[in-house]
């Protein structure tokens, strides 16, 4: 918006324009541009309308991916980006309560970090998960400022109904990209979302002043502290209904689900696959070598060339992973921090033998430590929980446990009969 533009009339010229390009039962196969050649949408926004339609974005679809408390707790304490949160607070938050703005920090796929400021403003943006874990990266969520920053690598502005996603056509936003200082890397951005008066030049301006500080307050940290700059391990993350994703140095890369197969059965093989090995693992009927050839290309982009070896595929980066956590819990017999550590079974929408044994070998040694434990508050949480509820062993085992006489003994002798029947 610049000085002397009417706010209501201009989100109504930007409504129209979305309408015309995203309304129900018009195609956009093929359009380039707003019918209107007098449309007021800018051309970063139309490119970014048209990338958000090419990777398939809903445009009445809210944030549904989210990361668990736990989780986001972890990422969070590790990540490069925790650095510059006092000098965001200190520029950004300090003066943005009771003013109706938020002012978010994301990693660089665009997933919330933190997100603070007025609490009335907050609490409506949670009805859109406009909220911590949260993942608003352009590819999920289509045209907003974090998002688009950056896919941009550049700083944005998008005014109402210059979102994509209709839900949040109330709001606006001016986002940046945060780089490491060194290499230039995207680590993050920072985001000011409220209303109509954030999507002013002036705003867009504090916004990249608190930038410019951000990144000396990394420099500076890496000057004092050179050895804790930015971690650089590798960790695969695949347990749970979540979207897989490779974290590396405390940004969090977003998995596909054939490359976290890949790269899950490489972990499991350290002595190395062959591709027609690799292409039985992943398919046994109808995926051949050459595919997996191809795929294991892609996958080097990802990952890094110089982790993976050929012939055979292997790993020669060292690899975390959430698997094995649990089985290294499971190997000390600390079956508490197992269960907390296994929020999920392994890539459960796959369907590749070699993830299959995976993961069964995993919930069988879950299930069997739990079951040895005879703990009735472990035994509770399991049955409680996704994967334990309909576990008739582990609900048996929980009614040991119980007095006979006892409320709760009824209630878990009907679930019993209730997965009898």
């Amino acid at each position: 918006m610049r000085p002397g533009d009417d706010a209501a009339t201009l989100a109504r010229s930007v409504s129209r324009a979305h309408e015309t390009f995203v309304g129900p039962g018009l195609s956009t196969v093929g359009l380039a541009r707003p019918v209107d050649p007098h449309s007021p949408v800018r051309s970063v926004v139309l490119d970014s309308w048209l990338r958000s339609r090419d990777m398939g974005v809903d445009p009445d679809r809210g944030a549904d991916d989210l990361l668990d408390d736990v989780t986001l707790a972890q990422y969070r304490a590790d990540h490069p980006m925790a650095v510059i949160r006092p000098v965001v607070r200190k520029l950004l938050v300090e003066d943005a309560a009771d003013t109706g703005l938020l002012v978010a920090i994301t990693d660089a796929s665009g997933r919330l970090l933190w997100v603070e400021g007025d609490t009335a403003a907050k609490d409506r943006a949670n009805a859109m998960n406009f909220t911590e874990g949260a993942d608003w990266s352009e590819g999920r969520m289509g045209t907003n400022a974090p998002g688009t920053a950056l896919a941009i690598d550049h700083c944005v502005q998008i005014f109402a109904a210059e979102h994509f996603s209709r839900p949040v056509h109330e709001w606006s936003c001016s986002a940046a990209p945060v780089h490491h200082p060194v290499t230039g890397r995207i680590l993050g951005a920072i985001d000011i979302t409220g209303g109509p008066r954030v999507a002013v030049p002036e705003v867009l301006s504090l916004v990249r002043a608190t930038v410019a500080a951000a990144e000396s307050e990394l420099r500076l940290h890496l000057l004092e502290s050179p050895r804790t700059g930015i971690d650089t391990r590798l960790r695969l993350e695949v347990l749970g209904s979540g979207r897989p994703a490779l974290v590396r140095g405390g940004e969090r890369i977003t998995l596909s689900g054939r490359h976290a197969e890949m790269l899950l059965l490489l972990h499991a093989h350290p002595e190395g696959l062959s591709s027609d090995h690799l292409a039985v693992l992943l398919d046994e009927n109808d995926l051949d070598s050459v595919t997996v050839r191809a795929e294991m290309s892609r996958l080097r982009k990802v990952f890094g060339a110089d982790g993976l070896a050929s012939r055979p595929y292997r790993l020669v980066a060292e690899l975390a992973s959430d698997v094995e956590d649990v089985r290294a819990a499971l190997d000390r017999g600390d079956v508490d921090s197992a269960l907390r550590s296994y929020v999920g079974v392994v890539l459960p929408s796959s369907y590749a033998p070699g993830i299959e044994e995976i993961r069964e070998e995993l919930r069988v040694r879950v299930q069997a430590a739990l079951l040895r434990s005879g703990d009735p508050v472990l035994l509770a949480r399991w049955t409680a929980s996704v994967h334990g509820r309909e576990d008739a062993a582990a609900w048996s085992a929980y009614l040991r446990t119980l007095d006979p006489s006892s409320v709760l003994f009824s209630q878990v002798q009907a679930r019993l009969a209730l997965l009898g029947r």
